[in-house]
């Protein structure tokens, strides 16, 4: 299990806003401005990053909630800055206030949970799933 994590470590993570992360790269008919599920994988990189140094060998921690406002655009070319501050630990999950900024205003914040996970453990209970899931037989319908 990961070491004793202190309230108030910090994370962050950056990128440049590309076509790639707009939601025209999904749906041409749509603005060229920056996704929603882009900007939570960044705030989910930067609470990654705050967490991972306190993990033990081959432990790392993944999201299990989300609860997040995307509040407003940004065009290509602009730098997302994502910022992840570790707020609560139940025992279990960890809550991280999260935040992003484009360099002109906060376009979105909220709040991440994450769990320290084992990952041997977790991928081989993910192969067991995959392989139960192949030599079900298909329900009647």
């Amino acid at each position: 299990m990961a070491r004793h994590i202190p309230i108030g470590v910090r994370g962050e993570a950056a990128e440049t806003v590309e076509l790639r992360h707009t939601l025209a790269a999904h749906h041409p008919e749509l603005p060229p401005v920056y996704s929603t599920p882009d900007m939570i994988r960044l705030m989910e990189t930067a609470s990654f990053q705050a967490l991972q140094p306190f993990c033990d060998e081959g432990e790392i921690t993944v999201g299990i909630s989300i609860h997040v406002e995307h509040r407003a655009a940004s065009g290509i070319g602009m730098q997302i800055h994502a910022e992840a501050e570790l707020i609560s630990f139940d025992g279990r999950f960890y809550t991280m206030r999260v935040s992003a900024h484009d360099g002109t205003q906060e376009i979105g914040s909220g709040t991440v949970g994450r769990a320290v996970v084992h990952v041997p453990s977790f991928v081989k209970r993910m192969r067991e799933k995959a392989r139960g899931q192949m030599t079900r037989p298909e329900t009647a319908r």
